[in-house]
């Protein structure tokens, strides 16, 4: 072991990604060990309106993050999982894969509404070519737009139109209150004034309050683990959405801290790498990784250890849901890279080779407002 020192981690500048640092860091203090957070702004960061599959490679939100590691700068970098590339470089490990959060996806309405109740033509805002297609396979007749920013943001979005129409109908309610103050007999529409409506606002509400509205969501979906990890669960109605149907992106749920290979690596791993959430997420990525399509094409991978084997579901859609590759199959666990490659290989001559083909086609030749899963703390 080297000599006890303080760790320094680079993590990117979001809210969301500064809170997932944390629970990094908070594992590694329990330790007994210290740890220093340093924010690294990334190309992803710094061009905003950019969509990834169109910046000249993957993992914008997360190369700079370990090129400081490589150059020996900081001893590590921790990331959401699903937001790495499968290809790495040689000197470069994942030194640890902390416990996993939940890996599934939610769906977030104004009301509560499920995606069943949602009306013909509803409009629901995802960041993630996957989520559209799934979102479209389940139902048509949806309207998906493209929704950028961190979780906080996306939030702000949806509840704005519905929170800014009961500010009118409340001002309007006060006024005429005012207006009735001698009246008797009259009876005002709402208990409480318009201002002590909005004291007991949440910070969300009054920022979601004074945000512009450029499109009115009648639903937005993102990951749960995101919901949970920016402390807005609470704050939200939510439907969580099946894994079954709606099949997460490989490592969704998963944080994963890389570092040179060497003794540093080994430490890290010693001290916070969860094995099951290792395994399982090994195999998505390996699936991923062997099937190629990365973030132009609608993949998911999710995969389980149940006993001596690795459930693992995968599913590759086109880019509008009508057409699909699905499958599932129980991998051994003492073999389950070598297995995920052999699945994924059956998958591609299956057909899914020539979906994830057709999307990158398609990514080529148009301008697509959506992307495969965008850092949803950016």
């Amino acid at each position: 072991m080297r000599t006890r020192g303080t760790l320094r981690l680079a993590t990117r500048g979001s809210s969301l990604a500064r809170r997932q640092a944390a629970l990094v860091q908070e594992a590694l203090e329990d330790r007994r060990y210290e740890v220093e957070l340093v924010t690294v702004e990334t190309t992803g960061d710094q061009i905003s309106d950019e969509l990834i599959h169109r910046l000249g490679k993957t993992g914008a939100f997360v190369r700079e993050l370990d090129e400081r590691v490589l150059e020996g700068e900081l001893d590590g970098a921790i990331h959401s999982m699903k937001d790495m590339p499968t290809d790495q470089p040689r000197e470069l490990v994942t030194a640890a894969v902390p416990e996993r959060g939940r890996p599934g996806d939610a769906l977030v309405t104004p009301d509560g509404a499920t995606l069943e109740e949602l009306p013909r033509g509803a409009t629901v805002g995802t960041s993630s070519l996957r989520r559209r297609a799934q979102l479209l396979s389940e139902r048509p007749d949806l309207e998906v737009e493209p929704l950028r920013g961190n979780v906080d943001t996306r939030l702000e979005k949806l509840l704005a139109p519905s929170l800014q129409e009961e500010h009118q109908e409340r001002s309007e309610a006060d006024k005429e209150r005012k207006g009735n103050t001698g009246d008797e007999d009259f009876e005002p529409e709402y208990d409480r004034s318009v201002d002590e409506w909005f004291d007991d606002l949440s910070e969300l509400g009054k920022q979601a309050l004074g945000r512009e509205v450029e499109t009115e969501y009648d639903a937005i979906v993102l990951a749960e683990v995101g919901l949970e990890r920016s402390g807005l669960a609470h704050y939200v109605d939510y439907q969580r959405l099946p894994t079954s149907t709606f099949v997460p992106a490989p490592g969704q749920g998963a944080l994963a801290v890389t570092a040179a290979d060497g003794e540093t690596a080994r430490e890290i791993q010693s001290l916070i790498d969860h094995p099951r959430s290792r395994v399982e997420t090994t195999v998505e990525r390996t699936v991923l990784a062997e099937l190629g399509g990365g973030c132009i094409a609608p993949i998911g991978v999710y995969a389980v250890i149940q006993g001596e084997y690795v459930h693992a579901s995968v599913t590759v859609f086109d880019r509008n849901g009508e057409e699909s590759v699905t499958a599932s199959r129980d991998l051994p666990v003492e073999r389950h890279v070598e297995a995920a490659r052999e699945f994924a290989g059956d998958l591609a001559g299956r057909g899914a080779a020539e979906l994830i083909e057709a999307a990158r086609k398609e990514a080529e030749s148009e301008d697509d407002p959506a992307q495969e899963d965008q850092p949803e703390g950016k």
